[in-house]
């Protein structure tokens, strides 16, 4: 069964929703309660991080940026990171290649 298109838990009060990806692109809506943290990970994907509500502190290789609402990060392919929701928060995360990791199709 797929999961593009259907809201998912991810972390606890972390749950998002992966839209129609492209050839070599995807884009992923991810919805934080505050406090709210997305687990330190890596992957080889280039990842850009959209805010469109709250702020998010993220966690890059050891660096901590903050973003807010309208502000973007970039996470090169294969840095450690994670995140914490500081207030209620909304990200648009885009990859390049696709997260075949987190798709099911």
């Amino acid at each position: 069964m797929s999961n593009i298109g259907v809201w998912e838990n991810a972390e606890p009060g972390v749950k998002r929703c992966i839209k129609q990806p492209g050839e070599q692109l995807m884009m992923m809506e991810v919805h934080f309660e505050p406090g709210a943290e997305g687990y330190e990970h890596s992957h080889p994907h280039e990842q850009m991080s959209y805010c469109i509500k709250g702020k998010i502190a993220f966690r890059i290789d050891g660096v901590e940026t903050i973003i807010a609402a309208g502000e973007t990060i970039s996470i090169p392919g294969g840095a450690k990171h994670g995140v914490t929701a500081l207030e209620a928060s909304v990200l648009l995360d885009v990859f390049t290649p696709l997260r075949e990791d987190l798709l099911k199709r």
